[in-house]
């Protein structure tokens, strides 16, 4: 299967948007987003950047933290 690098590119970067924009409607730091789900900060840091790809799981805990439900994190407009 060939991988559109910029349609990549894109989604990841709206879902770090995503996590971003609810972590910081919940009043959380990366610091405490990060150690709540099991990750260091700088792995969130690159999520919300749009450059790590996070797994299902990882997706479900921060969402799981953030108290929202994970299609709110992979609300995806292009």
């Amino acid at each position: 299967m060939q991988i559109n690098q910029s349609l990549k590119r894109k989604i990841l970067k709206q879902v770090g948007i995503n996590i971003q924009l609810y972590r910081r409607k919940a009043n959380i730091s990366q610091e405490a987003l990060a150690h709540d789900v099991g990750v260091d900060r700088t792995y969130i840091s690159a999520l919300e950047q749009g450059i790590k790809s996070p797994s299902l799981y990882c997706l479900y805990k921060i969402a799981e933290k953030l108290r929202i439900q994970t299609k709110e994190l992979l609300d995806i407009n292009l």
